[in-house]
């Protein structure tokens, strides 16, 4: 299951990439919005970070004007790498790299193509591990600041 959330700004992009994961054979659960109308992205980024890190989805996309405040909140969430990501190069990285789960994007800055290819490469990218393991463990702080 993949999870997708977007503000008014993201709105389009998000109902167009809801198709093509469909498309694609997935199975996909909107967390909102309905509309243009707008509201508030922490809201819908929150809705979804705490629903990947209760275990209800691996991974999550979410889209606001530039994927910048998404990434941000989501990015509060304990388990979550969300990263935004602007072609294909990063969004393999993101995952090859950096074990990202919340690919995040923004609907002012990328087009619907641009916007497919970085979710087909975000999704069958696998995590490389080895070294990156190491380095992605000591992004979560313990609850006395320090890395884990």
């Amino acid at each position: 299951m993949i999870l997708i959330a977007s503000d008014h700004a993201g709105f389009a992009l998000k109902q167009h990439l809801v198709a093509f994961l469909a498309n694609l054979g997935h199975e996909v659960r909107d967390l909102g919005v309905e509309s243009e109308r707008s509201v508030d992205y922490p809201d819908f980024a929150h809705r979804l970070a705490a629903a990947i890190s209760a275990g209800d989805a691996d991974h999550g996309i979410l889209i606001c004007g530039t994927g910048l405040g998404m990434s941000m909140t989501a990015n509060r969430h304990p388990g979550i790498r969300a990263a935004v990501c602007h072609d294909a190069y990063t969004a393999e990285m993101a995952r090859r790299h950096n074990d990202a789960n919340v690919l995040c994007m923004g609907g002012r800055v990328t087009g619907p193509a641009i916007a497919e290819q970085m979710v087909a490469i975000f999704l069958a990218t696998p995590f490389e591990g080895g070294r990156h393991r190491r380095r992605v463990g000591k992004i979560e702080l313990e609850r006395d600041g320090e890395g884990s």
